[in-house]
């Protein structure tokens, strides 16, 4: 683990999100602070999506609070985050010019950034690629660079949407090997997966979502053998959630 200290907890009270009077979310309380990956499960329309960019401060809610070690989301807290969607989101640049891109954006000293590029590529397993049109990497490649630029901030809270979404089994082995170096450097991660097989290997703790609801909270082992809720044990058998 790096030398940060505990990951910042995310405290939610709260928490609705409305489009046209419709209520999407509505999340009383939530708190995330184990320090291995916490991984938001649930079926499709859950609010997983949702919650995630609300977290983020992508979108603002229509009523609560989220705090990060009690600072409100945004400003300053959302420089020390990061966040890597499900469809990577490249510059039309090459490998390395990505990642020089995200350090300059973070204010890295130009002297930093040839050192701190060739770590973070030989991290993602990038480095023969380095000169590569980023555009041109394979869909598992393309998704490591995505996380490596994320990395390349340091950040306290990094949260991935489906990162291995419509991967073969080898690409997304190498985006949870790099997840998971990412969580024992000092970074808290939460994710959104429907790999079960991944969020069994990684997960500390599991936010199951229904209806824009959480209707449980648990440690990863005890949520895979004993789910409390009938929709997570509904899930968990393949059958259709209601």
């Amino acid at each position: 683990m790096s030398d940060r200290g505990a990951p910042l907890p995310v405290t939610v009270n709260d928490l609705t999100y409305r489009v046209g009077g419709q209520v999407l979310l509505d999340i009383p309380s939530l708190e995330i602070s184990q320090a291995w990956p916490t991984m938001i499960l649930g079926p499709n329309g859950a609010g997983k999506s949702l919650l995630l960019r609300l977290l983020h401060g992508l979108i603002a809610p229509t009523s609560g609070t989220i705090r990060f070690n009690g600072q409100m989301a945004g400003g300053a807290v959302g420089r020390r985050q990061a966040m890597v969607f499900q469809k990577p989101v490249l510059l039309r640049r090459t490998v390395a010019a990505n990642v020089n891109y995200a350090l300059k954006v973070h204010d890295v000293a130009r002297a930093e950034r040839k050192g701190r590029i060739s770590a973070l590529l030989e991290q993602g397993g990038l480095s023969d690629h380095a000169g590569q049109p980023a555009r041109t990497l394979s869909g598992g490649e393309q998704q490591r660079l995505a996380i490596v630029r994320a990395l390349a901030s340091d950040p306290d809270v990094l949260f991935l949407d489906e990162p291995t979404s419509s991967l073969d089994p080898s690409a997304s082995l190498a985006i949870e090997d790099l997840i998971a170096r990412a969580a024992r450097g000092g970074a808290k991660v939460i994710m959104i997966t429907h790999d079960l097989g991944l969020a069994q290997r990684l997960a500390g703790d599991i936010v199951f979502l229904h209806h824009g609801r959480v209707c449980e909270q648990t440690r990863a082992p005890e949520f895979f053998a004993h789910p409390k809720s009938h929709e997570a044990q509904a899930y968990l058998a393949s059958k259709l959630v209601l």
